[in-house]
């Protein structure tokens, strides 16, 4: 067995096939992005090594970064045909894989504390919380009570709405698609239908305009007659008013990426997943669709976790509204 050794500010130790790496008391981006990039120099370096065993015994605090960092080196590890062993989990971290559906997924050594999705929510009071927008009792507050008004609004446009797609294009009246969002928590966002019923397979015939993992086309085909005119105006973004309320999106934060839109992050761009995903937010209000650089879409929603405050929700609502009445979205 040989001694403990650095790499970086990790301690790895050798036994045989198996290799031990001794995890920091947190892993958030400063430690996620070294996290990832030691173990792909271990794995790439010691081929003897058939197991990775990640020693958790004093983490206490994983953010979305640490997140993406160790489903990274999960699929590393499968795609090279190792084993990827968690050990030691406290309650806190445990916690964090629960929410995002990790527990599923990754292998524990011994019985983790309180597996239970049921014992572990995002409300208990040792959940550690990557940032403060998303432990804030106003902030839920205000997300019910808008997030009812938005749905007594919805109900009133219903009908107009649904027999206008309807008659419009054949299909569902809504849309539905799995979206990310707080630590990479996977949920159904809905949608009016916008597009023809079969666009998801259609995607292949449409060039993306925007460069990294998003995907616009200022004129997809597959947009309908009535469906241009509910982007532009964004009605068609009503039933989310019902993922508000639900508590997988917040009436205000960052946007909410697809899962394939994910699996393309470097370990950084998961930071934007630190606070729950919101109906308008700092994307929005500066250009939306116009955005058509990834890293400018990731540092607007980094400057929205920076500069986060009631206050600055409440601003970003009036500069939605504002944009919605000039009926300049900038939405297609």
């Amino acid at each position: 067995m040989s001694e403990p050794a650095p790499t970086g500010e990790f301690h790895t130790i050798s036994r045989g096939d198996t290799t031990i790496i001794e995890m920091p008391p947190r892993l958030s981006v400063l430690e996620a992005v070294p996290f990832k990039q030691n173990c792909q120099e271990l794995l790439n370096s010691e081929p003897a090594t058939k197991r990775l065993v990640l020693d958790f015994h004093r983490t206490t605090f994983v953010d979305s970064s640490g997140v993406g960092a160790l489903v990274n080196i999960l699929k590393l590890v499968q795609q090279q045909g190792r084993e990827l062993v968690l050990r030691e989990v406290h309650r806190p971290v445990m916690m964090v894989f629960s929410v995002t559906g990790l527990d599923r997924v990754l292998v524990f050594e011994s019985q983790p504390e309180s597996r239970s999705s049921e014992n572990l929510s995002l409300n208990h009071e040792d959940f550690p919380v990557p940032h403060p927008s998303v432990r804030s009792r106003v902030k839920r507050a205000m997300d019910i009570v808008g997030g009812l008004v938005g749905l007594s609004i919805t109900a009133v446009l219903f009908p107009v709405i649904a027999i206008a797609i309807k008659l419009d294009s054949p299909g569902p009246i809504f849309f539905r698609q799995i979206r990310c969002g707080l630590l990479g928590k996977r949920f159904w966002l809905w949608k009016f239908r916008s597009m023809c019923a079969d666009a998801e397979a259609r995607k292949g015939e449409v060039k993306n305009q925007v460069q990294g993992p998003l995907f616009k086309n200022e004129n997809d085909p597959r947009i309908t007659r009535v469906g241009k005119f509910l982007r532009r105006t964004s009605l068609d973004e009503l039933p989310q008013f019902y993922n508000v309320v639900k508590g997988d999106m917040s009436l205000v934060g960052t946007r909410p990426p697809t899962p394939d839109e994910v699996e393309r992050y470097e370990v950084p761009s998961w930071q934007r997943l630190n606070v729950k995903p919101g109906m308008t937010g700092e994307w929005q209000v500066n250009g939306r669709s116009r955005v058509r650089n990834f890293e400018d879409v990731i540092q607007l929603d980094l400057r929205y976790q920076q500069q986060w405050s009631l206050l600055y929700d409440v601003k970003l609502i009036l500069k939605t509204l504002k944009i919605f009445w000039s009926k300049n979205t900038g939405a297609y």
